[in-house]
């Protein structure tokens, strides 16, 4: 088994072969998945070398301190958080040679089209059509909320093909063409003025049977994979001490004095012992990564995100007075990326609203961490064995 010091030869190897500053940032980013260091957990020819996940920051740090290129990852986080994981769980041995080395590099922006207006909280309950055409499938129907998918390339789609069936168990799992002549993508201003995300509609869009991620009916199944993913890269993503909202807020305490109160900063005080013990049970969640994929755990990581980012912006908003009310950028863009902190304080707390509505409700979520974690009584679903066809709509 490959150990650190072995994972620092090559890579010190890869680092003499394709010096960063000679060498074309996609070009090297290539070389480094060839050569297993893009994420080493994966298997031998996926990128990876099969060894333990934890051995990932023993490569990152001999490349940050060469001055490598990385891969943008707030850029492609969709392919990488939710999209990998499931065609590496789920693909057959072609699907993941085609889509795993153009996501990882990010030649291939993904989107995710899952929500619909008629199914947010009960994503099981949507409505869009996938039917059996020969060797494809015609998908007609309409998604909601979907970041980045005006410049995706591929989308990761659940479909109903089934509605004889109840609601969980009718749905199949699609690689879906986001060039497909049938896609149809509009833009959805948010609070922020921005539109980082969309509704898509589909229609007679044609999916090969190769692009079925899972047996078919089994989509839900496969979904899981995604959304656990999901709520792990949303809630335990890494970053430093007093990184993500909570520095923005800490900086002003300690540059502006004359705002200082003290019911302030008792309330300073107590977000950011929270924001620091989520920080440290995100590092556990991923080390417990190591060992498997993510379970349930993930969804109280994502709660406590949502909640954290909306009380530290609104103390934010308080501890700037007038200036907390100022957001000097309110205009109509396609943003590539999500930045919290780059911003006004005036953008933060606008945008945090929705943080407890992407990645699964917050309402969802709390029945998740209830019942799968905690091991509580279900909730009462009388709609569980009837046919997505019969249910009232």
């Amino acid at each position: 088994m490959t150990d650190a010091a072995e994972l620092r030869t090559l890579t010190r190897e890869l680092l003499e072969a394709h010096p960063p500053a000679a060498t074309e940032p996609l070009d090297f980013l290539k070389a480094r998945f060839d050569a297993g260091l893009a994420w080493v957990h994966y298997p031998v020819g996926l990128g990876g070398l099969d060894v333990p996940r934890s051995l990932q920051a023993v490569v990152d740090a001999e490349l940050a301190a060469a001055g490598a290129p990385d891969n943008d990852p707030r850029r492609i986080g969709i392919g990488l958080g939710m999209a990998a994981p499931t065609v590496l769980a789920y693909g057959t041995e072609e699907q993941k040679r085609r889509f795993l080395r153009p996501l990882w590099v990010g030649e291939e922006v993904w989107c995710q089209l899952f929500s619909e207006p008629g199914a947010g909280s009960d994503l099981a309950a949507l409505g869009t059509r996938a039917v059996r055409d020969g060797d494809d499938w015609v998908v007609d129907g309409q998604k909601v909320w979907t970041s980045s998918a005006h410049l995706a390339r591929w989308a990761i789609l659940i479909a109903r093909t089934d509605p004889g069936l109840p609601k969980h168990r009718g749905i199949s799992y699609f690689i879906c063409d986001m060039t497909d002549p049938g896609v149809e993508v509009r833009p959805l201003r948010q609070i922020t003025g921005e539109a980082e995300f969309n509704e898509v509609f589909l229609t007679g869009v044609r999916i090969p049977d190769a692009h079925r991620l899972g047996e078919v009916g089994e989509g839900w199944k496969v979904a899981q994979t995604t959304l656990m993913n999901e709520r792990v890269s949303i809630g335990g993503m890494r970053i430093p001490r007093e990184g993500g909202m909570i520095g923005p807020v800490a900086r002003a305490w300690r540059e502006r004095p004359e705002l200082r109160t003290h019911d302030l900063h008792q309330r300073l005080l107590s977000l950011w012992v929270e924001a620091e013990v989520a920080r440290l049970t995100g590092e556990r969640l991923r080390q417990q990564l190591v060992a498997g994929q993510p379970g349930p755990e993930g969804s109280g990581m994502k709660l406590a995100f949502a909640r954290l980012n909306q009380e530290i912006s609104g103390l934010e908003v308080e501890l700037l007075g007038q200036d907390g009310l100022l957001y000097s950028d309110w205009t109509m863009r396609r943003p590539e990326l999500v930045d919290f902190t780059g911003r006004d304080a005036g953008y933060r707390y606008l945008r945090s609203k929705g943080n407890s509505i992407e990645g699964g409700t917050s309402e969802v979520l709390l029945n998740i961490v209830a019942e799968r974690v905690l091991g509580l009584p279900a909730e009462p679903r009388n709609d569980k064995d009837v046919a997505w066809k019969d249910l009232a709509r």
